[in-house]
């Protein structure tokens, strides 16, 4: 157990040094939201260092690895994409910087931290499957693997949905309702979800193992992104910023469409 927790304690600690450094470029181009781009791949570098290092099956340690990577890099690149083309500052951290006033820049590093430090208890499942030394294929293994190729389809069929509304002059000011987005406001952060719900499936496969126990461990990942996305950093920030810019007409989007499960839209009665 000691040599596991050296593993995660050294793992946290590159994250510190890399999130240092990513808060440093940040700063440098007075943009916060660089974070995003950070959080997505600092979880794919922590794992890789997991794969390194847990007991399980070489090949189980790479399959997990590529599973998670998949996710955690199509986040990046989308993040890095975004960033790129638009070099001003998220609102949400705009307003952070604003409400900070002259701590902001201090506070934004311990914001930064505080990203690595989440992946370090998100990881945790995915450190629980790597150590798995079951050496077969399992039914669990393939269902899992289908979960996470439906959130990162998911997902990316929402980002560009949403990417083709705000491309067309005539979307600006109504909110999106293409697609998936007519069915739940934020199908992006629902198809993130997903993703962490794909490590109690694979989780399964530590059935008659001396692992089993251990099996709640991997609800982790999906109970603390459920809560981050509903009640902290996902949904509330995105909908206060979407209220600001679309008054009525998100007031209304708000009233028809699902927050976050997908489900059929409501009609208001005519008046």
């Amino acid at each position: 157990m000691s040599h596991i927790l050296i593993n995660i304690l050294a793992g946290w600690a590159g994250l510190a040094l890399f999130m240092t450094v990513l808060w440093r470029f940040a700063m440098a181009r007075d943009n916060a939201g660089w974070v995003d781009f950070g959080w997505g791949l600092s979880l794919v570098l922590l794992l890789a260092w997991y794969s390194l290092v847990a007991g399980g099956e070489p090949w189980r340690r790479l399959f997990y690895l590529v599973l998670a990577s998949t996710w955690g890099l199509r986040l990046s690149w989308h993040m890095f994409q975004r960033l790129r083309s638009d070099r001003n500052e998220d609102p949400r951290y705009r307003l952070l910087r604003e409400h900070w006033g002259e701590s902001a820049r201090w506070k934004f590093y311990f914001f930064f931290q505080a990203q690595g430090l989440a992946n370090v208890f998100l990881s945790l499942p995915v450190y629980l499957l790597m150590s798995n030394r079951r050496e077969d294929f399992s039914f669990f293994d393939l269902a899992g693997a289908l979960v996470v190729a439906a959130a990162v389809l998911g997902e990316s069929l929402a980002d560009r949905q949403l990417r083709q509304w705000k491309a067309d002059p005539s979307s600006q000011g109504r909110t999106c309702r293409k697609g998936l987005w007519a069915v739940s406001r934020h199908p992006n952060y629902f198809f993130e979800w997903v993703h962490w719900l794909a490590y109690p499936v694979l989780g399964l496969s530590l059935l008659g193992t001396t692992l089993a126990a251990w099996w709640p461990l991997t609800l982790l990942g999906p109970v603390l992104m459920l809560l981050f996305l509903i009640r902290f950093t996902g949904i509330p920030y995105t909908e206060k910023r979407a209220l600001a810019s679309r008054g009525e007409d998100y007031r209304k989007y708000q009233r028809e469409v699902s927050a976050f499960f997908p489900w059929f839209p409501k009609s208001e009665p005519q008046s």
